[in-house]
Parts: C-alpha cells; structure tokens; sequence
C-alpha cells in the first residue's frame, strides 16, 4: 500500500513543487539554526578538487580547478537539469507546442513580454548602482512549481491555458539559457571554446551519419561539459548545446520492429516449458524484445524520460539546499523594500520584477499578438483567466536562484536577491491562486445564470 502511495506521489505533477518548497523551508533552517549553520556553510565550501601533488609536495595538478560542493552542484549537477531542459526545447520544438509558428507565436511572444518587462522593473530601481547586473534574476519562470499549482487547482483552469503555460514556460526557459549564455559568462578562454566547438560539430556530423548508440554521445558530452568549465561559457549551457544534437529518430523503423517483435514472440512462445515463467531461454527472449522495444523509441524521448524523476526529485532539490539557504543576520534583510543610492534596491527589483512585471509582460504581449491577429486567443480561455494564470509566471525560484549566484560576486547582494527571489514567488503563487480561484468562481456563476 505504502509502495502505491508513494509510486503515486511520485508521478504526480504537483509533487516535484512540493519537494522542492520542503528543501526550500529546509535550507533556511540549516543556514540559520545555531547548532547546524556552521555545518551547513563549511559543507557547501568544501573543496573536491582532484590534486595531484609531486613527491616534494607540491601540487602538480588540479581538475576541476575551484570546484566546491556549491559550485559541483551549480556547475555540475544542473547540466543535467539544462541537458533535461534541452530535451524539453528540443521535442517541443519539432513536434510540440512549439513546432509551428501558429502554434508558437503565442507563447513565445508572451515569454519574450514576461522576460522584457520584468528586466525594465529591475533596471527602474537599479540603474547605475552596484546591483544592476541583476536585471536578469526576475525574468525567469520556475516550470516545476507554475504547472504543480496550476495541477492542484484542477479543472477551474482551461486545458488550453495549461498548456499555453507550459510552452510559455518552455520559451522562457530558452530566453533564459540565451541572457545566462550572452551575458553570465567570464573571461572567454577562446580554445578551448573552439575544441568543444569542434567536438559538438564531430557530433553533428556522427549524428548526420546514422550513429544511434547513446554512448557515442554521452562521452562527447562529458568532455564538452570539462571544456566549457574551463572557456568561461558558463558550463550548463553545454548540457543544453548537447541536448540539442541527440537524435529523436529511433534506431529501428516502425516495419522492422513489428516483424522483428513477431519474430521473437514466436521463438517465446515456442519455447514454453512446464517449468515457471519466464526459463532461461525465454529470458534471453525477453531481453531481446527489451533492446528491441527501447531502440524504438528515440533516444531523446528515452533520455528526457529517463532523466525526469533525477531532475525533479534529486537535482533541482539538492540545488534549492544549496542556493536557498540564507543565513538571516538581521532583520533588515527581509526588508526588500530598502533602497540606496549606491547599492540600489535588488528587493524592489525583482519582487515588483516577478509579482507585477511577469504577469503585465505576459499578459500585454498576449493581448497585443490577439488584438493584431498574429494570434488567437486558447480556446475557453479569458482574458481575467489568462492574467491570473500569467501571476504564477511570477514564481520564478530555481532559474532565477541561478542568475542571481552568477550576476553577483558579493556574498550581501547574492543573499539579498535570493530573499527577495524567495518572497517574489510566494506572493506570485498567492495572487495567481487568489485571483483563479475568484475568476473560476465568477465564470461558474454565469454559466448557471446562462442557464
């Protein structure tokens, strides 16, 4: 029964927010409780660096170079969560929400409103100060946690309009990896930019050429991640670059897996014996229809399949320890209302960037793209409906987390952007669910009065 609940729990599609807001709660209590906020700071610090020291001492050679428990989960662990992300782009893309410009123009053009008009409210409060490197933190939606909420309130939200968020969500996860690519690196180390370049492009070509095998670009991947730690890309967006060459095409067509299955089915069957189910031959069988039954499926549906439960219950959970946990010295720090002239006001930046500018970008952009035919409004959609569901674009949590530990190097202003990234979400997730639960109970009335 336990195994059934949990199994349950698992597959729903609320149940990775939940995780995540529980490691959230979590990280704030390590980085703040006497008797664990040493621990929890000194553990995140903590070098794993592979050092290789001569016999009179000295250190000869080090790889990854500065490689902290934060930075192997920033750095490493979420290429998996950009590689998983990649995956997501990719078959929406050719085959989704986003496959044809009808379809896309929509949700695109509400992610590129929900990216600019938050940036403007950010740069409004922090023009010409310390922090206004920051205009990328508030521009980001949290997928996890918008399309969780948005599960739990039910069928009071259109169909239409779930999935119009998700593929916003997928557009805007896409203009995220472009500011994070364009305008969050270092120092660019030119070669060994160029020796990833010509890696991924060897990969194209093998692609190109019919290789199916997963090993044959899993390794590539792993030697392109080392390249971009090193080129001053940050190095999630190699996950993304490589995720974007892993073939969707199965390796065996749909006539031969039929025949081939039959086939096999048959030699099964045949050799059928009084002892139990399966004997030894026909596990040889049921392997074969195994590999058969996996390479049918394209590799990049297996990967984006396969990857999802590690993304949503272990990687993006262990980042939000990780990146959330602020230690709260004093009070004033939760007042993100504060504003200097030299360090300006990150609070009033992205809260007012994530509560006001998120929905307001989404939703002008939506009504410009409906108003000037470019688009359609979704179908049983309103526009009270469409704005409410446009306030959960305002969670902005795990890309928003990223950007603010990249756009800054003082520790102040990081913790700084990162409560005002954790109070910005909740009062997003607050007035989105207020205002559905109003607007779903107005659209209820009517159609009874209708009647």
């Amino acid at each position: 029964m336990m195994g059934l609940r949990g199994r349950n729990f698992l597959e729903a599609p609320w149940a990775g927010g939940v995780v995540l807001l529980v490691c959230v709660i979590a990280a704030m209590l390590l980085a703040n409780l006497p008797a664990t906020k040493l621990y929890y700071h000194h553990l995140l610090e903590t070098d794993l660096s592979l050092m290789v020291h001569s016999p009179d001492g000295v250190i000869d050679w080090i790889f990854p170079r500065g490689m902290t428990v934060e930075k192997f989960i920033n750095d490493g662990l979420m290429v998996i969560f950009f590689f998983a992300v990649g995956l997501e782009i990719k078959r929406e893309i050719v085959c989704g929400q986003l496959s044809s410009a009808r379809r896309a123009i929509l949700p695109v053009l509400a992610a590129a409103g929900g990216m600019l008009v938050p940036a403007i409210f950010f740069t409004a409060f922090n023009h010409g100060t310390m922090a206004a490197n920051g205009w990328g933190i508030p521009t980001a939606t949290d997928i996890a946690f918008a399309i969780g909420i948005l599960s739990m309130l039910g069928n009071r939200v259109p169909v239409s309009l779930k999935i119009f968020l998700t593929a916003l969500a997928v557009a805007d996860d896409l203009g995220a990896i472009l500011v994070i690519a364009l305008f969050y690196g270092g120092k660019v180390q030119i070669t060994c930019l160029l020796v990833a370049l010509v890696i991924m492009l060897g990969v194209y070509f093998m692609k190109q050429m019919g290789e199916k095998r997963m090993f044959s670009y899993l390794v590539p991947a792993f030697v392109v991640w080392g390249l971009f730690y090193y080129s001053g890309v940050h190095s999630t967006i190699s996950g993304v670059a490589m995720a974007l060459l892993i073939p969707m095409e199965p390796r065996y067509s749909k006539e031969y897996f039929a025949h081939k299955m039959r086939w096999l089915n048959a030699l099964m069957l045949r050799a059928a014996s009084h002892e139990d189910f399966p004997n030894e031959e026909q596990r040889f069988y049921l392997r074969r229809m195994h590999d058969l039954s996996s390479n049918s499926v394209g590799m990049s549906y297996r990967l984006e399949h396969g990857l999802a439960p590690y993304v949503t219950f272990l990687i993006m959970p262990v980042f939000a320890l990780a990146n959330a946990g602020v230690e709260i010295t004093s009070l004033e720090y939760l007042n993100i209302f504060h504003y200097s002239p030299e360090i300006g006001s990150i609070g009033m930046g992205v809260f007012f960037g994530l509560v006001l500018g998120k929905p307001l970008g989404i939703f002008l952009a939506s009504w410009g793209a409906v108003r000037t035919g470019l688009a359609e409004l979704p179908e049983g959609a309103t526009w009270r409906m469409l704005l409410a569901v446009a306030c959960l674009g305002g969670i902005g949590f795990t890309m928003s987390l990223f950007v603010d530990s990249l756009a800054f190097t003082d520790p102040d202003l990081v913790d700084r952007g990162k409560i005002a990234i954790l109070m910005g979400s909740l009062a997003a997730a607050v007035v989105g669910c207020l205002l559905i639960l109003i607007f779903s109970g107005k659209n209820r009335r009517t159609r009874q009065g209708g009647r």
